[in-house]
């Protein structure tokens, strides 16, 4: 799979990098406060993250005033195995380099997604991605062979938190897996073993290879 960089028009229909946001201190903290382990942990609120000032300045201008957690991702990955959305945008902030395996919205078929369809980019550490809503994506990927990756994850306040008990009305509320999260697993991942809602279609697409 070719791997392209988040600054390139392809990422275009997938997201964007703001500018104008100093995340010195945000890396340094990230680093010195969450592991790094050997699989893929998430966390969706970071004390010690959420006290800086830089997450006002995300509430505020990013975010529009909206209430936010910073979390993180953080491991060593090169599969894609799930794809999840959100209503809203998310925030990506890497201590170090990572990639971002991402599809878009529109091109899911009655609720599935071919795998073909999945798409590679780079993220050069300390750059704030906007991922948009409309966009595919789950856990980051190394960017080299080996390497680990500590990546920021900023959301509404919520997000990733528990399921509300919902009765289904149609085919898209089958796949709610968590507070603001709409999930589609590959049969081959963790998370069909556990239940989630399988819907992607082709093979667990895995860059190892590519890196």
């Amino acid at each position: 799979m070719q791997i392209r960089s988040v600054f390139d028009p392809e990422f275009a229909p997938y997201g964007k990098v703001l500018p104008g946001y100093d995340t010195a201190r945000l890396t340094e903290t990230l680093r010195a406060v969450t592991p790094v382990p050997a699989g893929v942990d998430y966390v969706p609120a970071q004390p010690e993250l959420e006290a800086l000032p830089i997450a006002a300045l995300f509430s505020a201008n990013a975010y529009g005033g909206m209430p936010i957690q910073l979390g993180w991702c953080n491991g060593h990955n090169t599969k894609l195995n799930c794809l999840e959305y959100h209503r809203d945008s998310e925030l990506n902030i890497g201590a170090q380099d990572y990639i971002l395996l991402v599809a878009r919205a529109d091109d899911m078929a009655d609720g599935r997604l071919d795998t073909a369809k999945v798409r590679a980019f780079r993220a050069p550490a300390g750059a704030v991605v906007e991922v948009y809503a409309t966009t595919l994506h789950y856990a980051p990927c190394s960017a080299a062979p080996g390497d680990g990756f500590q990546v920021v994850i900023v959301l509404p306040r919520g997000t990733n938190g528990p399921k509300p008990a919902i009765t289904p009305l149609n085919q898209e509320d089958e796949t709610l897996w968590a507070c603001n999260k709409w999930l589609l697993a590959h049969p081959d991942s963790a998370e069909a073993a556990q239940g989630a809602p399988v819907g992607l279609d082709g093979v667990n697409v895995d860059i190892a290879a590519d890196l």
